[in-house]
């Protein structure tokens, strides 16, 4: 074959296999403008100004140099191979030939035997009545048409893919398109890689790994997907369509670019919450601005543009079905205009999703005509009103609303609610559940609530800090039938307004038939942990889960209190006789009006609370009372609280995969706080935990993680009662110095002994397991009757689940998506380019 293009993107893998698992054995490309190297079961990627032959390949043992540094020992050369552009080559004698071989790094494809499993709610819904099923299906629709604008909250390409293969597998079925494809040229392996990685983003929304903010891309050659799409039936029918979509996003589909690789801001990464010349910097000025007038960022995207001065001009948009331009009266049309500020021109604008967020407000509307009583009613009058108006205030009436809604047999929640994957930490994902109640679960979580105000006073933080009434919540262990957004989660408390938690209460939820399937291990499939606790791990992971959820939703996120400043100047704590228990001295900080959780600790804000959410989970686990509410006594209760603290710690470990050492960030707020909590008990010393690298029975990199059960309260309790009074001392009085100071150094990774966890990293990379994929039912209305549809537990189960979500109006959204992105998509024309400007 020719030459490589310049400018190509090289991953070069060693061939000799057997040889090159060997410890110490290595690769060593030379050629006129640098040489690269691999070493054991390590990638790494070379991008070249211009390649040319001949390349001189060295493979064998290392030497060390004289400086110390490695090096390969010449004379031994043996073949090797290149993955080239999704191709694999192979040296041989006078040129290069074509081979099979892995289409790109592991950490961004999704593998073809990815667990896939399907949410179980048969039961549950078989129990609704007629009346409730018509209010669980609308919702449900709600749901689901508002889930599609994440694909607008991901990334530029996001929704052309999505509106690609929804046109395809409309047209064909997985088991037509399959006949299809295999007549095309694919192997079985690489048709069965194009519909995992389908499933993939219709389970993601997007390109984008929900869990880690990674992209994922598709597992085979790109030329040969491009025959498969060109040559469907779907292309065959509308040929000019199907070729445009696969224009405008095949290339973005498969790139792997620096910048492109993972979910960020700047250089860090693409986000489609910014437009692509935004930095750090703007968004902090945004921010301001946003609190200046006492407008939440949660339904909002930021776009710049440059006047002909050179001037940043920004917009803030907020999500609604009603435009700017709109003559009907709200309480946000004065908002609706331009300001300046600090020297900026802002103009804050309205209508983002308009065409979806209409969708959603009709399904709302019919459900209303269901609900079970006046605060369903007008807890769904104000959601319709939220959306559209594109006011968070009416969210959060409509929320307190669903507060005070009590045990609901069909429960619910809706709107742009979490912060994870904003860069930023401020803007929220939209998200949709629609459930039913576990009465049995539910009840062990009523006894917790039950209990929940003396367990509040054994937390380590004075009573000044707590909240100055225990408002309880309704904890409730429910069967998900609906979950839209970008992933679906084992539990959650919310709402997440500061101002609502503070003085109306929440609620908190537990996702049982999320945790009966997504969260399941196999032994041979358990990594990081001695033999001895394998099985004691299998035996109790599940129980001591539900224990730790309870703990982390309710007295987690449940506690802790705000000191703040009202806009009238009022305090919410005593100024002359609150004491800092850190300083020993009255308090120096504290939020003032317009100020959230969010918007003050910004980036830091998400992982930190999910780490003094598990913190207190593994602090009042030890607690007797707890262990009885949920049926452990004895022995039992012991192996609980063992289990439990061991998947912590093994938890941090496996972390690392979700850390980027090129831009030192982390990618996933739960699994950030997970290795700081690693991080502390480590500290805690007197050998608490270890972390040991080893070699695996098959020669490759392995670690062992032990926990020394007889020291978890003598050690392990005192070292997490310290760290979690310094979090909430530094939440509650909003010291946002003080809180980074702490929580990014115990964040950060080096390769410091003993553990050198940038090392470790690799080898958490080279034995990580994918998180499942979960398959979900639909409902269907037939006459007056809702029908539960279900699908198999596979990628074609999944893909055919969406591919049956909307049958009445499915290439409508498709132009919907495809024109929404349209007429944003000037601001990612270069999203390989990282943004030099500042604001």
């Amino acid at each position: 074959m020719g030459e490589p293009e310049a400018g190509s993107e090289f991953a070069i893998r060693a061939a000799a296999a057997g040889e090159a698992r060997r410890p110490g054995f290595g690769v060593t490309v030379r050629h006129p403008r640098g040489t690269g190297r691999v070493w054991t079961e390590r990638k790494i990627i070379l991008f070249l100004p211009s390649i040319q032959y001949p390349f001189h390949i060295h493979c064998g043992p290392y030497a060390k140099e004289p400086s110390g540094q490695q090096r390969v020992n010449p004379g031994r050369g043996r073949e090797v191979g290149l993955v080239l552009l999704g191709r694999s080559i192979r040296s041989g004698g006078g040129g290069w030939t074509l081979i099979p071989g892995p289409m790109a790094d592991a950490q961004y494809i999704l593998p073809n035997d990815i667990g896939v499993s399907s949410l179980d709610c048969r039961e549950a819904f078989r129990l609704l009545s007629p009346t409730e099923r018509l209010y669980a299906h609308h919702l449900s629709r709600a749901a689901w048409y508002g889930g599609l604008a994440v694909l607008l909250q991901t990334s530029p390409e996001a929704p052309y893919i999505y509106a690609l293969l929804s046109r395809l597998f409309r047209a064909q079925d997985p088991d037509q398109l399959r006949q299809h494809a295999l007549a095309e040229g694919l192997t079985e392996e690489e048709y069965q890689a194009f519909l995992v990685y389908a499933a993939g983003i219709y389970s993601n929304m997007g390109n984008y790994k929900s869990f880690g903010d990674t992209k994922f891309v598709p597992n085979l050659p790109k030329e040969k997907l491009e025959r498969v799409i060109l040559g469907s039936k779907a292309a065959q029918q509308n040929p000019a369509e199907v070729r445009s979509l696969w224009q405008t996003c095949g290339e973005l589909m498969f790139s792997l670019e620096p910048r492109l690789r993972h979910l960020g801001l700047g250089k860090e990464g693409i986000t489609t919450y910014f437009s692509g010349n935004c930095t750090m910097e703007d968004a902090k000025l945004a921010q301001d601005f946003l609190d200046s007038q006492n407008l939440s960022a949660y339904n909002t995207r930021l776009f710049k543009d440059v006047d002909q001065d050179g001037k940043p001009r920004y917009e803030v948009r907020l999500a609604s079905v009603l435009g700017t331009e709109s003559a009907l009266h709200s309480e946000m049309t004065s908002r609706l205009k331009s300001y300046e500020f600090r020297g900026n021109h802002f103009q804050v604008t309205r209508g983002d999703y308009a065409p979806i967020l209409q969708k959603v407000v009709e399904h709302l509307e019919r459900a209303k005509a269901y609900a079970a009583n006046s605060r369903q009613e007008q807890m769904l009058a104000q959601y319709i009103e939220s959306f559209t108006q594109g006011s968070i205030e009416a969210h959060k009436r409509g929320s307190r609303f669903w507060i005070q809604d009590k045990g609901p047999i069909v429960e619910s929640y809706i709107g742009f609610i979490e912060s994870y994957r904003d860069p930023f930490g401020s803007r929220g994902e939209f998200e949709g559940f629609v459930a039913m109640v576990n009465k049995a679960m539910s009840a062990k979580f009523e006894c917790l609530v039950a209990s929940a105000e003396q367990l509040l006073k054994e937390l380590p933080w004075p009573p000044a800090f707590e909240k100055d009434k225990f408002l309880s919540p309704d904890f409730t262990s429910l069967d998900v039938l609906t979950f839209s957004g970008s992933g679906i989660p084992a539990g959650i408390n919310i709402p997440n307004y500061d101002d609502l938690r503070q003085t109306e209460g929440f609620k908190n939820v537990s996702l049982g038939n999320v945790l009966a399937v997504a969260y399941a291990t196999q032994r041979e499939k358990l990594t990081f942990l001695e033999e001895d606790d394998k099985d004691l791990y299998i035996r109790w992971k599940g129980p001591s889960f539900d224990v730790q959820v309870g703990l982390h939703e309710l007295l987690g996120h449940g506690s802790g209190k705000l000191f703040v400043q009202d806009e009238k100047g009022a305090f919410n704590f005593d100024q002359e006789t609150v004491i800092n228990p850190e300083t020993g001295e009255q308090i120096q900080s504290w939020y003032r009006s317009g100020e959230t959780w969010d918007s003050k600790f910004s980036t830091i804000a998400s992982s930190y609370e999910e780490c003094r959410a598990e913190s207190v989970g593994l602090y009042l686990c030890l607690n007797p009372q707890v262990l009885e509410i949920f049926g452990f006594e004895g022995a039992d209760a012991e192996d609980v609280i063992y289990v439990n603290w061991l998947n912590m710690v093994r938890a941090g470990l496996l972390a690392l995969e979700f850390y980027t050492p090129e831009v030192s960030s982390w990618r996933q707020a739960h699994m950030q706080a997970r290795f700081v909590i690693l991080r502390v008990l480590l500290e805690a010393g007197e050998g608490l935990v270890t972390v040991t690298p080893t070699t695996g029975t098959d020669g490759r990199p392995d670690a062992r993680v032990r926990l020394d059960r007889n020291k978890i309260r003598s050690v392990g309790k005192p070292a997490l009662e310290r760290f979690l009074r310094r979090l909430q001392v530094l939440k509650s009085t909003g010291d946002v110095a003080g809180g980074r100071a702490l929580y990014e150094g115990y964040a950060a990774v080096t390769d410091a002994p003993p553990e050198c966890f940038l090392t470790l990293r690799d080898t958490v990379l080279l034995r990580k397991e994918s998180r499942k994929l979960i398959v979900q039912p639909n409902t269907r209305l037939e006459g007056s009757e809702v029908q539960l549809l279900e699908y198999e537990a596979s990628a074609a189960g999944l893909i055919q689940s969406f591919s049956e979500r909307f049958p009445e109006d499915g290439p409508e959204l498709e132009e919907i998506l495809t024109q929404l992105a349209t007429a944003d998509a000037r601001f990612w024309k270069c999203p390989s380019e990282a943004p030099s400007g500042q604001a």
